[in-house]
């Protein structure tokens, strides 16, 4: 029976894959997006003709100025709002949604939290502690199931916000400036930990942030979009081996760069 099973997995790995069975070539496609806000004839244009590819596995962040739109592009790849124009395409089903404020239940446990998002997902009841304590592993949590949010510092109550985020078991993981809030300290640490993770379970991530040199530790690639109505206007790619540290020279070197293109872009908007 071993042998027969080992012939088998040799045939499949010699056979080559169809068109069929290769998996997607992105993890999540925007094609000319545009969206506008407001009344017929006095909308808001704050998007326009986005188009955007995040390959699987791959790790992009979104610059640009306050209110360029970072948060809206996020929202509507999340499914939370409509485009005006173009089209989203996510292969790998409803994708996860990190925000800035952790958003858990107060009155759930950590270990609680996350077992809500694995009950939406219809993982069985049985099935259900045993991952959440899984994932409070992942993130560095061990012990902390039965804690409440209270009793959780801030760069804890991320953490369990990330591993509820990952208890959806999607394949794109969007994050809304999740560590803003957070002290320099925590914050780094946090880097450290989402790198890993990311570097673990092979997830994409789309990653907004007003913070460049967060930006460019993190991130494979570095997109900057322009001031209102947000257009892509450049891309980096980030050639700087992991893990990196956010004081490295490379990283300096770069987010210099970008800092002053982003400079350029505000000071645009401030002249129109």
């Amino acid at each position: 029976m071993a042998l027969a099973l080992d012939k088998d997995k040799k045939d499949k790995k010699d056979k080559p894959e169809s068109a069929d069975q290769a998996g997607p070539e992105y993890a999540v496609r925007l094609d000319h997006v545009s969206k506008s806000f407001g009344r017929p004839g006095r909308q808001q244009l704050v998007l326009d003709d986005i188009s955007l590819d995040v390959a699987p596995g791959e790790f992009v962040t979104l610059l640009g100025a306050s209110g360029c739109g970072k948060s809206t592009l996020l929202n509507l790849t999340a499914g939370l709002d409509a485009a005006s124009a173009g089209t989203i395409s996510v292969p790998g089903g409803r994708p996860a949604l990190m925000f800035q404020d952790h958003a858990l239940f107060p009155w759930l446990t950590a270990g609680r939290n996350i077992e809500l998002a694995l009950r939406l997902r219809g993982l069985p009841k049985n099935e259900r502690r045993p991952e959440a304590e899984r994932l409070l592993a992942l993130v560095r949590l061990q012990g902390a199931y039965g804690k409440r949010v209270h009793e959780l510092s801030g760069g804890m109550r991320q953490r369990v916000a990330l591993a509820r985020a990952l208890a959806q078991d999607s394949q794109l993981l969007l994050m809304d400036e999740p560590f803003a809030a957070l002290d320099a300290i925590t914050r780094d640490v946090l880097h450290e930990e989402l790198t890993r993770i990311w570097n673990e379970t092979g997830v994409s991530v789309l990653f907004v942030t007003h913070n460049v040199r967060e930006a460019v530790r993190l991130a494979q690639r570095v997109v900057l979009l322009s001031s209102r109505p947000g257009r892509i206007v450049h891309e980096w790619e980030v050639r700087i081996d992991q893990p990196r540290r956010i004081e490295d020279a490379e990283v300096s070197a770069l987010s210099v760069e970008i800092t002053e293109r982003l400079r350029e872009e505000i000071r645009r908007h401030g002249q129109q």
